[in-house]
């Protein structure tokens, strides 16, 4: 059974910074794509990161370029998210979606499969 569990979220105030990590199982993790994705009270779904494991390639919301990092730590088959510079307007509740053997970076959510449970990122004015 595949699962995703993301977790590190929490309280910061503006400027400050976070590491959010998905931690997968049930499947190989060396084909995949992982992504990063946030919701906003009365907002919609947003892509803010992906991750492949086939080039380690990577994409960022404009949003979010220069101040998240996405990477990978294979032999702990997580993905980390670290966010610096945070603002008010990250605030969210994100998510982590693996898309298995997946070859396109996609940064759409019907692209990805399986879903983790959410981690809420709150960032104070």
């Amino acid at each position: 059974e595949v699962q995703l569990q993301a977790s590190g979220g929490g309280l910061v105030q503006a400027g400050g910074s976070l590491r959010l990590s998905c931690t997968a199982s049930g499947f190989t993790f060396d084909d995949y794509a992982i992504g990063w994705f946030r919701q906003a009270p009365g907002k919609e779904r947003e892509g803010v990161s992906c991750i492949s494991s086939h080039d380690g390639s990577t994409r960022y919301a404009d949003s979010v370029k220069g101040r998240f990092t996405i990477s990978s730590d294979n032999a702990k088959n997580t993905v980390y998210l670290q966010m610096n510079s945070l603002k008010p307007e990250d605030t969210a509740v994100y998510y982590c979606a693996a898309d298995i053997g997946g070859y396109i970076l996609s940064m759409q959510d019907y692209d990805y499969d399986y879903w983790g449970k959410g981690t809420q990122v709150t960032v104070s004015s």
